[in-house]
This record gives C-alpha cells, sequence and structure tokens, in this order.
C-alpha cells in the first residue's frame, strides 16, 4: 500500500484537467465531445469545472478520447511478492534417542 498525499478531489481534478487537455489536442468542443460521448454538455462542463461526473460518462469520454485501456487497468491486481506466500522448507530437527 503506498501512502498518497493527494485528496480524492485533487485526484479527480487531476483526471478532468487531463481529459480536457486531450479534448483540445484532439481540436474538439465540449459540444463535439459531449455528443460522441453521448451525455449532455452540462454534465461535461460540471465535469471539467468540479471533478465530478458519473462512472459510466468517464467511460464514454475515455472511449472518445482512446485512452479506455488506461481506465481498464486502473484497478488491476498487482503481483504478490513471492517471499511473502513461498513455502520455506521444513527444518529438521533433532531427534531423540530411542531406548530398545
Amino acid at each position: 500500500m503506498s501512502l498518497s498525499l493527494k485528496t480524492p478531489w485533487e485526484v479527480s481534478m487531476g483526471i478532468a484537467g487531463r481529459l480536457k487537455a486531450k479534448r483540445l489536442a484532439r481540436n474538439l468542443t465540449q459540444q463535439g465531445l459531449a455528443e460522441r460521448a453521448g451525455m449532455s454538455v452540462g454534465s461535461l462542463k460540471r465535469f471539467e469545472k468540479t471533478g465530478q461526473i458519473s462512472f459510466a460518462s468517464l467511460l464514454n469520454i475515455a472511449l472518445v478520447l482512446d485512452c479506455l485501456d488506461e481506465c481498464y487497468s486502473l484497478f488491476k491486481e498487482n503481483e504478490k511478492p513471492a517471499s511473502l506466500f513461498k513455502e520455506e522448507p521444513a527444518r529438521k530437527r533433532r531427534q531423540r534417542g530411542k531406548i530398545k
């Protein structure tokens, strides 16, 4: 687990800013992106201003801006460190002498 000093609001605003930059780089207007993503212009404007959006709308925007793969890898499972789950070889114990 890593420690993050960013708040959820800062993360959502960062995502909104990066998607807005992608929109502008593709020379899309808010109207054009909203139409292609199947959402209202007001929802897109709110997202770019406040970072608030439904997850489904975020995925539709990512699809239109060709970055859906980045969303897919958001919560992927990390490989578990081998040392934590590796079975240790059984330790040999000294045996006591047997009386016959």
